[in-house]
């Protein structure tokens, strides 16, 4: 091995070989008749398209090229697929239409919407009796305002090619499921300005199905509460159950709901202060299998320290919580394959393996035994044993909070360590969007394109993130711009001075995108003086620099979220905007700054990049500025991914000198 200056070793990952055909899992789906497992791929190569595979076989199950399997549901999407007894309904990006493709038949797709209506769909479940019906989320945009977008959980009939209000009257829904007799519904809904996580409710209603005509009665409000309690995931686990989660000890825990009595209770005996699902930012997500010929079973995932813990549960209260080892750190979908059998399958992402398809059952989740259904194939880049660095949570305190953060070390087999004696290594201070979300420590190919380089790197889950509790989450009320800052350039300055010396304290870059460029920006700009220059260099992805001008033009979904972590609305406090807008703080700008920005981003539009770009630029200050054309709210293709990866180190090594 040999030694040479931390941030200019020789690695083979390079970015066209950790993005170049670079598929990412975005959904697992489970046929509930025939046990099939399918999932849907991202393909940067084909400009981003979602793809739905079969699984087993790894061939796609259309072999039309122009089929998108995604929707544009609450803007992020999921929930875009179901396959019901080799039937497959979907979502198609292009148009919002659902359509059917009867696998047995062919991979022909034939709609089953309305046509020329400006409509998106999502969540769909067949009736069990009546199966040419679906109930679905349906997001109206015949007037294509955030506050006239109209979402209502309908009915799809197949046969007819209609749609028809189920459900209304909330602003969002989610979740939706009937039992197994088709005479029950359980949803999710919540309104502004609450964000899922923060007020959702858990409902139930009797089903009527006349002839074609369906229809609810005796809408029952399980569990959640306006803008003080959580309740999500609702789903059933036998005709009289409904298990969901609920937030209302300050942890997200599950409970169930007794159809019968009309009572809720909580599985656990007691409370464990771990977070049994993440924040609903998209549709999919799903924390727990149902297991058992009843239903009294359930494999759940839970975060404990930022990663992910597999508990088995009794629902019916008579046994203890049972942890399951494994070795996998994140995982965010999880699905029953067969009850009667006690088998599942989940997404899961180990710190030295990327996200893998695992589907395995209870007897062999004790042994450790998972039978990964899709890994690595012969495409991937392989590169050497021992250059993967791995994850160092670390909780520091300050002002008698934690902050809870994530440090990699440099690693590469073909280095030693730094020629220059005592030498600290630049790193990289990443922050995670939402801003209600987190960074997880399952294996990421563009983390290990800096650390094998001689870079450390740090993942800052500050306070407001997700995955430590409600009380966790509620620091960044009416603090954004304040608390995440602060406590990125506070973790920068510990892990820099004694205990840790990890890192050097004039080499560290910040980094981020959409929510987290917005805290890369504040770093730089709204500080006070003796902080302007904690960062050595910095990059925004399709970050926010005017709040105002989100809350003016940002989709639905987010429409109002700025107002609780602002601390209300643009009219109530419009001089806190202003003060927490970069924008208008561009001339204290003094680090260098990238910009990367998609010119079809619709939730942060190329605008908010643009003018503070120019605005630095007018004055002299180093920045740069990189549109990406057909790209959104984050990256889908390859070209794009290797081309932002390679053109923010670059950014970096010009400004600290690393390169020649």
């Amino acid at each position: 091995m040999s030694k040479a200056p931390y941030g200019t070793w020789s690695s083979p990952i390079t970015a066209e070989a950790i993005t170049k055909g670079s598929n990412a899992i975005s959904d697992v789906i489970v046929d509930p008749l025939t046990a099939q497992v399918y999932h849907i791929e991202s393909r940067p190569s084909e400009k981003g398209r979602s793809v739905l595979v079969h699984t087993a076989t790894g061939k796609d199950v259309a072999s039309d090229k122009t089929w998108n399997f995604r929707t544009g549901v609450h803007e992020y999407g999921g929930s875009a697929v179901i396959v019901y007894g080799g039937t497959i309904y979907f979502s198609h990006y292009v148009d919002g239409k659902v359509y059917r493709i009867i696998e047995s038949e062919g991979d022909k797709a034939e709609p089953v919407t309305p046509e020329e209506k400006p409509y998106r769909y999502a969540a769909f479940k067949v009736h069990p009796v009546h199966t040419h019906l679906l109930v679905s989320i349906l997001e109206d945009h015949t007037i294509d305002e955030p506050s006239k977008i109209v979402t209502t959980l309908c009915i799809i009939n197949t046969n007819t090619k209609t749609a028809h209000t189920l459900v209304s009257g909330a602003d969002f829904y989610a979740s939706p499921g009937f039992d197994s007799t088709g005479t029950h519904l359980t949803w999710m809904q919540w309104d502004h300005p609450d964000m899922p996580w923060e007020g959702a409710e858990v409902h139930v209603a009797s089903v009527s199905v006349s002839g074609d005509e369906v229809s609810i009665h005796d809408n029952v409000h399980i569990a959640g509460k306006h803008e003080k309690v959580s309740a999500a995931y609702p789903s059933w686990t036998n005709d009289n159950t409904i298990v969901y989660t609920s937030d209302e000890t300050g942890f997200m825990n599950p409970h169930i709901y007794d159809l019968k009595s009309g009572k809720s209770s909580p599985v656990l005996p007691e409370p464990i202060q771990q977070d049994f699902g993440l924040p609903m930012w998209i549709l999919n997500f799903s924390p727990y299998a149902v297991l058992g010929k009843d239903g009294n079973r359930a494999l759940w995932a839970a975060l404990k320290n930022g990663r992910t813990i597999f508990y088995l549960l009794d629902l019916t209260g008579a046994t203890k919580p049972q942890v399951v080892e494994s070795p996998y750190v994140f995982t965010e979908v999880v699905h029953t394959v067969s009850a009667e059998n006690e088998e599942l399958v989940f997404v899961g992402k180990q710190v030295n393996e990327s996200t893998s398809i695992v589907q395995c059952s209870l007897a062999g989740l004790h042994k450790n035994d998972f039978h990964v259904l899709k890994g690595r194939s012969e495409s991937d880049p392989s590169f050497p044993d021992g250059i993967v660095s791995h994850p160092q949570p670390i909780t520091l305190q300050f002002d008698g909070e934690p902050l809870h953060v994530v440090y990699y070390a440099p690693r590469n087999p073909d280095y030693s360590g730094s020629s220059i004696e005592e030498e600290h290594p630049p790193c990289v201070i990443n922050i995670h969007g939402g801003p209600t979300g987190y960074t997880d420590q399952g294996l990421r190919w563009n983390l290990q394109y800096f650390t094998s380089r001689g870079w450390a790197w740090m993942d800052v889950n500050y306070g407001g993130s997700s995955g430590s509790g409600r009380r966790y989450i509620e620091r960044l009320a009416g603090k954004w711009g304040i608390v995440d800052v602060n406590d990125a350039i506070r973790a920068t300055r510990a892990l820099a001075a004694a205990p840790y010396n990890l890192i050097d304290p004039n080499r560290a870059v910040i980094r981020g995108g959409s929510a987290g460029g917005f805290t890369v920006l504040a770093c730089l700009s709204i500080v006070k003086e003796d902080d302007l220059k904690t960062f050595a260099a910095a990059t925004s992805s399709y970050g926010v620099s005017d709040l105002k001008k989100l809350a003016d033009f940002t989709h639905k979904f987010e429409s109002q979220y700025l107002y609780k972590l602002v601390g209300g609305t643009v009219e109530e406090v419009p001089e806190v905007y202003r003060e927490r807008s970069p924008i208008y703080y561009a001339s204290r700008v003094v680090v260098p700054l990238l910009i990367l920005q998609g010119d079809a981003d619709r939730v942060v539009p190329k605008e908010q990049s643009e003018e503070i770009y120019e605005s630095i630029k007018s004055r002299g200050g180093v920045v740069e500025y990189k549109l990406y054309s057909g790209e959104g709210h984050g990256w889908r293709r390859d070209e794009t991914m290797c081309d932002a990866l390679e053109r923010e180190i670059g950014f970096y090594e010009r400004i600290l000198g690393l390169k020649n």
